[in-house]
């Protein structure tokens, strides 16, 4: 027996639509893929800026060393006059202190504000 003609209509009709919802999970995997592709490259450039931010702290780090052994030289010339060996000490400290401070929180913020934009970025794709 042959086939009906609305059998035929129906076959059609499911073909359209499996045609259709593969177009459109087609069209969905190329947004994936490119959204992928733009975390990928924010990873890539977050990577980067974070292994700044530790070459910069490891600079920091040498510095406070290498003033360290300054104010242990200062002490030194100072000789007896100790009073004077603490006072400048101290300064070179505190100067210190605010010095790293005022670095460490700038570097702080770029790294949060850079998260922020890579978390919004994550988001937006979603």
């Amino acid at each position: 027996m042959a086939p009906r003609r609305t059998d035929n209509l129906e076959m059609e009709k499911k073909q359209l639509k499996v045609r259709a919802k593969v177009k459109q999970l087609k069209a969905e995997m190329r947004k994936i893929r490119e959204d992928q592709r733009c975390i990928r490259e924010e990873q890539i450039k977050l990577t980067t800026r974070f292994e700044e931010i530790e070459r910069q702290c490891h600079e920091l780090k040498q510095e406070v060393q290498m003033i360290a052994k300054q104010s242990a030289m200062t002490r030194l010339k100072m000789g007896g006059d100790l009073v004077q060996a603490a006072t400048l000490t101290r300064f070179l400290g505190k100067q210190m202190q605010t010095w790293l401070k005022s670095k460490m929180k700038k570097m702080i913020h770029r790294h949060q504000m850079q998260w922020r934009i890579f978390s919004q970025l994550i988001n937006s794709h979603k």
